[in-house]
């Protein structure tokens, strides 16, 4: 916790401002000084302490940059809050201070009718944002399985990928992150607006170099996706027509593959029965056929679920990703997860890991397109036995290529290839110079020298 007296001053000065809504009941502070880090058994026990003493909400961007000025000048750490769905603890106010709450900077400033790049403010909600592109025949490209109460703003500041990455990629691929107006933590606040290249510094970087207020985003072309769901048998079989599909002429929003003992503790959205290992897909109307006919070759059972219905909250989208955790840990907590790019060729590395781990290790494969290529993201159930048990995981699957991305850690760093970014180090000595920007998140900025 830091100094009572600092403290003090900064929520004197907030108490007087009308453009901000200053919260101080303890539940409340407890409650937004968390995200769903529980998935981390590991993180629960590192973040259940932690707490801001003040959570504000500022109505515009002045209004941030007199929060981020007497924050500056009295040293109180600042952690900057989306939805609060991140599951790393992005939001969490490791040391203390001030939690701000983005959902008061939330309008579409503007969409270009002719490209579809559309300027919005970060605490506006995907869901909404997403409805809004569509009545002008766009959508966004890539969104998380909690697209229904996740921030954009949150979503570019610690997400990574999701549905649409069979397609588009991940959010830090040039493109996608036009260019960003943000604040600097500063007693002088300074307002700038970065390029698509400078902003790549702030993306999937926590909030800890700069207080983003509005964001420049590519969209694309509206499409109807059409659910489809494919039964295989055979284990080798599925992961092979989920190659297929992603090979063909197909356009797909998304492709999930589920192991039989993963889909039979998920909602029963997805089709009949559970006795098989199951392909979830989004597909464009014109494609049905065509994954009809590649189904069938591969001996699947095909299960038309008709077009996607948005507004329901029971489609595919929220079987996976990070949902498909979501439903297993509800069903029973025992199970956490982790997060990988498997080696190629896939199925020898998930028989070796098979070998060793057994039940222990159930696999849900998505597919993801890096480096302009067709890649298996895993992101596999674990029976939690322990932190040492889940270290010896991680080390097995590094020892057959995969490539972890470890959401068991709070730093950005390490969450990803686990090499610091010297332009996130560098953005941030430029735009949070005493390092009070949600403080312990960039390991590179603790470590320089």
């Amino acid at each position: 916790m830091r100094d009572a007296a600092a403290l003090a001053a900064v929520r004197q000065v907030l108490e007087l401002d009308p453009a901000m809504d200053l919260q101080t009941d303890p539940m409340e502070l407890a409650r937004l000084s968390r995200d769903a880090y529980d998935y981390s058994p590991v993180l629960t026990e590192r973040l259940a302490a932690c707490r801001a003493q003040l959570v504000v909400c500022p109505a515009d961007v002045a209004a941030v940059e007199r929060l981020a000025a007497v924050c500056a000048q009295h040293g109180v750490p600042l952690t900057v809050r989306g939805a609060g769905t991140g599951n790393y603890g992005q939001c969490v106010p490791l040391e203390g201070g001030v939690v701000m709450l983005s959902g008061g900077l939330r309008a579409i400033r503007e969409l270009d009718p002719l490209t579809g790049v559309v300027t919005v403010e970060p605490g506006c909600p995907m869901r909404e944002l997403d409805q809004q592109l569509r009545r002008a025949g766009r959508q966004l490209r890539l969104l998380p399985s909690t697209w229904r109460s996740a921030s954009i703003g949150g979503f570019i500041a610690g997400g990574s990928g999701g549905i649409g990455s069979i397609r588009w990629g991940f959010l830090r691929d040039p493109g996608h992150l036009l260019g960003l107006e943000a604040v600097s933590m500063e007693v002088r606040p300074r307002r700038f607006t970065l390029s698509g290249e400078q902003a790549e510094a702030l993306n999937h970087a926590y909030g800890t170099n700069g207080i983003i207020t509005a964001l420049k985003l590519a969209t694309a072309p509206a499409v109807d996706w059409h659910q489809l769901s494919l039964d295989c048998a055979d284990w080798n079989d599925a992961v092979a027509l989920l190659q297929a599909c992603c090979r063909s002429a197909v356009s797909l929003h998304l492709a999930t593959l589920l192991e039989r003992p993963v889909l039979q503790q998920l909602p029963d959205w997805s089709g009949p029965g559970g006795e098989h290992h199951r392909v979830l897909l989004l597909v464009s109307p014109d494609g049905i056929s065509s994954v009809t006919r590649l189904a069938r070759s591969f001996g699947a059972a095909v299960h038309d679920l008709g077009p996607e219905e948005l507004g329901g909250g029971r489609g595919l989208r929220e079987l996976s990703w990070n949902h498909t955790t979501l439903h297993m840990r509800a069903s029973d907590p025992g199970w956490t997860y982790l997060q990988m790019l498997l080696p190629q060729p896939e199925a020898a590395a998930m028989d070796a890991l098979r070998a060793s781990w057994g039940e222990n290790l159930l696999w849900h494969l998505e597919a993801v397109r890096q480096q302009g290529a067709t890649r298996l993201a895993a992101l596999p159930l674990v029976r939690w036995q322990g932190a040492e048990r889940l270290n010896q995981l991680m080390e097995d699957c590094r020892g057959v290529g995969a490539v972890l991305f470890n959401p068991h850690v709070v730093t950005v760093e390490d969450g990803g290839l686990g090499v610091v970014d010297a332009d996130q180090v560098a953005a941030k000595q430029r735009f949070d110079p005493a390092g009070l920007l949600n403080p312990g998140k960039l390991r590179g900025w603790q470590e320089r020298s």
